[in-house]
């Protein structure tokens, strides 16, 4: 069970997520940083660590919309959160799953900053509400990569596999 620690809006951008002024900065170590750096308060408890990792973002339709930039899905995945949102736009959802950002599609769900909530696989369960969301599965084999840590922990694995036999 985990706490939402931020809620927003339909339609935010990559710019939002990740500032494009900080485009020069493309190290995973390096860009969560700048996650949210706009909100000054949300960026200074993600850099202070007062954001425990597992901590949900609640979101609305077209999360990560806007430019291509992988840097926005980095920053995130730089402080293990969980993303719940209504709907991703379709190039940051491929970046999510290629860096191991884990996602939850969600149409209907409705959580306030503060609530706690659990996944069963199929549902989002708002303990605080005491109401339960249908989630949609992302795909087996996205869903694959996104569990082995990304495309290149999931391709490393792929590939020992296959030299062993």
């Amino acid at each position: 069970m985990s706490k939402v620690v931020f809620k927003t809006g339909d339609d935010i951008s990559t710019d939002i997520i990740y500032p494009g002024r900080y485009m020069a900065t493309v190290l995973p170590t390096e860009t969560p940083q700048y996650a949210f750096a706009d909100n000054a308060e949300l960026n200074k408890k993600l850099k202070a660590g007062e954001i425990p990792q597992g901590s949900i973002i609640v979101a609305g339709q077209n999360f990560g919309c806007g430019s291509s930039r992988e840097q926005a899905a980095s920053c995130l995945k730089g402080y293990d959160l969980v993303i719940i949102a209504k709907h991703f736009a379709r190039i940051f959802l491929q970046n999510s799953i290629n860096l191991g950002l884990q996602m939850i599609i969600c149409p209907d769900i409705e959580a306030d900053e503060g609530d706690e909530l659990d996944f069963d696989g199929e549902s989002v369960i708002n303990k605080t509400s005491g109401m339960k969301f249908k989630t949609v599965p992302l795909p087996k084999a996205r869903q694959a990569i996104i569990d082995a840590g990304g495309l290149v922990p999931y391709t490393r694995n792929l590939l020992l596999q296959r030299m062993k036999k």
